[in-house]
């Protein structure tokens, strides 16, 4: 049989087709457009993730036997609020998971509810990109709109919502809405009751793996599809990479390079660290999950190339690049603000330690690293749990640098294991969907049977020394520039 992953990002929506063995045979990317109306505000028009889906919906299976085709799933960028009317026509843009608007409303949440109430809640504490404070802004500035709102769901649940017509969300995406408790896998109704919601205007919970209708009759004739095509609830992007990387089990480990930039970490166990500096969230395999976020990596190296130095040969820029773990220049990875471990929407960009011998390729270099420096704050958190994190997958658009491999093995510490797909949260979708259809009989089985390791990047220890001399001069700016912000 053959499984459609649907992986709606950021700045684009790419669709796998994949057979029951894990071969892929097809992958589709379409683009849509990504609206700043204001300084630090990010939207996206659902209509645009639907129409370019479809469309990419018949190109990926064109020439393919559609009868063969047994379900679809999806991996998602978490947390954008969709609002839909009682018509089910949306109501506003959707506001999406780097938008910064809410800075007032996460401040009221956190200080004001309280950040322990908050995990006692939830198990998280309120960020700037989480759906909560987005209605909590809503309810305040456009009250209009908010008291329109019949339908409240995350990005990828709009294409499930379309396609099937089952106003649904699973428990990974939904863990990052700060409306669950994720220890219990249920909405909460304490956060229900501060963001002044219903529990009929949000969807019904389901695991990642679980089936929760079928394409619509209608809609499978537009897409040129046969009918009974199974639709799968799919996860938030980050535990769909996770389970593309085979990153299931107790004490796995992904790094995703991707717009934004994770370390994930799998878990048996529900647990919270102290500070709330991780996220915890419910996995797709049915578990938990540990994450560190940042909001732009890969998107760090995408602004430096194309906006500044006015390339896409991204590969050419890295290539002068030789000394490492001795550059002098520094650069603080938070063109959108930052989420973990900082949580500062306020937080931006800036490089330092320039010099008149400064070359293009330390800049290209320091781009790089500070991405890989924010990853490890991240790291350093799990650390003090007393997770022990010996080796790492990757994933996303920057797992294709080599170099950016070899920095974060030696920034981190640790070994870097290369697969042999990269396809991240569409793979991670097409294999919830063969789960969904009974192909496996869970999440695991099917990591182990198609993800398979083909490379590993050891960390070298001179390197990793000078590495670490960097980094503990890195973690030192933040602080002490916090106050510019």
């Amino acid at each position: 049989m053959l499984y459609i992953g649907v992986d709606l990002g950021t700045s684009a929506v790419k669709l796998l087709l994949m057979d029951g063995d894990g071969k892929i045979h097809k992958i589709v990317s379409k683009e849509y457009p990504l609206y700043f109306p204001k300084s630090g505000w990010s939207e996206q028009n659902p209509e645009d993730w639907f129409l370019q889906s479809a469309a990419g919906i018949r190109e990926l299976t064109a020439g393919c036997d559609k009868s063969d085709i047994a379900g679809i799933s999806f991996g998602g960028q978490m947390h954008g609020l969709v609002m839909l009317d009682a018509d089910d026509n949306v109501i506003r843009p959707a506001i999406l998971w780097n938008d910064g608007r809410t800075g007032e409303e996460t401040e009221y949440l956190n200080k004001t509810i309280g950040k322990e109430k908050l995990s006692e809640y939830t198990a998280n504490i309120a960020f700037a990109g989480f759906t909560a404070p987005k209605i909590l802004w809503v309810q305040k500035h456009e009250p209009e709109n908010f008291a329109k709102i019949a339908k409240i769901m995350l990005p990828k649940d709009y294409l499930a919502y379309r396609l099937s017509g089952v106003f649904c969300t699973d428990m990974s995406d939904a863990s990052g809405m700060l409306l669950l408790d994720v220890k219990n896998r249920c909405w909460s109704q304490k956060m229900l009751d501060i963001c002044g919601i219903r529990e009929s205007q949000l969807p019904k919970l389901y695991e990642s793996y679980e089936a929760v209708g079928v394409i619509k009759p209608e809609v499978a004739r537009e897409l040129g599809l046969p009918e009974g095509i199974k639709v799968i609830a799919g996860a938030g992007d980050n535990a769909a990479a996770a389970v593309g990387t085979g990153t299931v089990g107790d004490g796995m480990c992904n790094i995703s390079l991707g717009t934004s930039g994770t370390i994930f970490i799998s878990s048996a166990k529900f647990g919270v660290d102290e500070n709330n500096a991780l996220h915890s969230f419910a996995h797709a395999d049915g578990s938990y999950h540990l994450m560190g976020c940042m909001l732009s990596a890969a998107s760090c190296n995408k602004w430096w190339n194309e906006e500044i130095l006015k390339t896409k040969d991204y590969a050419a820029e890295q290539a002068g690049i030789s000394r490492l773990g001795e550059n002098q220049v520094f650069y603080l990875p938070y063109l959108m603000g930052e989420r973990s471990p900082h949580n500062n929407p306020d937080a931006r960009a800036m490089f330092l330690g320039m010099s008149m011998d400064t070359t293009r390729e330390d800049m290209t270099q320091a781009v790089l690293e500070g991405v890989a420096f924010g990853l490890r704050d991240s790291f350093e958190v799990a650390k003090s749990l007393g997770i022990r994190i010996e080796r790492t997958k990757i994933c996303g658009g920057g797992a294709k640098s080599m170099l950016w491999k070899k920095m974060i093995a030696n920034i981190m510490g640790i070994r870097v294991d290369v697969i042999e797909s990269e396809e991240g949260p569409a793979l991670g979708g097409a294999m919830l969907a063969a789960v969904g259809c009974g192909e496996y009989p869970d999440v695991k089985t099917i990591a182990e049977k198609i993800v398979k390791v083909v490379d590993t990047i050891e960390p070298e220890p001179k390197l990793t020394a000078k590495y670490e001399e960097r980094y503990q001069q890195f973690r030192r700016i933040y602080p002490t520039v916090k106050g510019l912000f």
